[in-house]
């Protein structure tokens, strides 16, 4: 198969994948119990009120009547206004997306650097000490859930240790590295856990393999068999399971912006849904859509490029 062949047919199939995850996320929204006006009025509401923020919030009309507006106005670039801040959403995920995406893309780096070089360490000590105490070290990540290794974090490393904030996302580019570092550290635990497992088994496999054998027996340096033969080909299968994990990395993001009171989609997200605020949720929720669709494309362009089996 040509790669660009593969690339073309994972971008047309991006439109019935957006296509569905606009009207899923309008029917999932509005099948939470309650409905805004009872959130906004709470136990003052009374059924003239309720019906009067309905009206105004357009939800007293057919399910249908709203996915035809909703799609209208998506159709001209309008996401809707929150119910609860009178904002626009784009407004809202232009202030808040890019710090969740700069906390995710930390966690994402992070985890590589921690993985990578330790996963070959792993497979190259395969059943000695090295392996065995670094498999346990990760088999704790991945026992542990993602917003219980932050608490640990905040607890011990920040309050207790003093070494970085205990919260927020500081001024300017440096100062927001290091406000999210201690939360992508917690963010890439778990991340990190499972891409050691995958690279070591993968390196394992690979290096039993006849082509490495053969490579090996021509005489080529150690290095050139290790990183040329071996990573490359291990790193097929860590990059499809890298992309398809992007979606769960941006969920513990959610959650760890909540614990290191981190000014993201998070705590936004959460509000939003106790607010019954459709526009917010549906909004934030096909972005984060949209950024995981093409994740996986730039995975799947990564994948044909390590991949021999595909041509230029």
């Amino acid at each position: 198969m040509r790669r660009g062949n593969l690339i073309t047919s994972r971008i047309l199939q991006l439109i019935p994948t957006l296509a569905l995850a606009i009207v899923v996320l309008f029917i999932l929204v509005r099948t939470l119990p309650g409905g805004p006006a009872a959130a906004a009025l709470g136990d003052r509401a009374t059924d003239a009120a309720a019906a009067r923020l309905n009206a105004a919030y357009g939800t007293d009309q057919s399910l249908l009547q709203q996915f035809g507006v909703f799609v209208s106005n998506l159709a001209h670039g309008d996401v809707g206004v929150s119910f609860a801040l009178k904002v626009p959403v784009l407004q809202l995920i232009a202030e808040r997306l890019p710090v969740t995406l700069m906390l995710s893309l930390m966690g994402a780096v992070l985890a590589v650097l921690i993985a990578g070089p330790l996963a070959l360490l792993a497979a190259l000590r395969k059943n000695r000490l090295a392996d065995i105490l670094l498999r346990g070290f990760f088999q704790v990540g991945l026992s542990l859930p993602t917003f219980y290794i932050g608490i640990i974090m905040l607890t011990f490393v920040a309050a207790g240790l003093r070494l970085f904030p205990v919260g927020g996302f500081g001024v300017g580019l440096v100062d927001n590295l290091y406000h999210l570092f201690l939360p992508a550290l917690a963010l890439s635990y778990n991340f990190a856990a499972v891409l050691f497992r995958n690279l070591r088994s993968s390196i394992i496999q690979v290096i039993s393999s006849d082509y490495v054998s053969f490579a090996t027996a021509r005489g080529l340096p150690r290095s050139v068999v290790l990183f040329h033969h071996v990573v490359r080909n291990a790193l097929i299968s860590t990059v499809t399971l890298f992309g398809l994990n992007i979606g769960t990395l941006l969920g513990g993001a959610v959650v760890t912006e909540t614990v290191f009171a981190i000014p993201g989609v998070g705590r936004l997200m959460i509000d939003s849904i106790f607010a019954r605020d459709y526009p917010v949720v549906q909004g934030m929720m096909l972005v984060l859509t949209l950024v995981v669709s093409l994740v996986f494309l730039i995975t799947d362009i990564v994948q044909s490029m390590l991949d021999p089996r595909i041509e230029n």
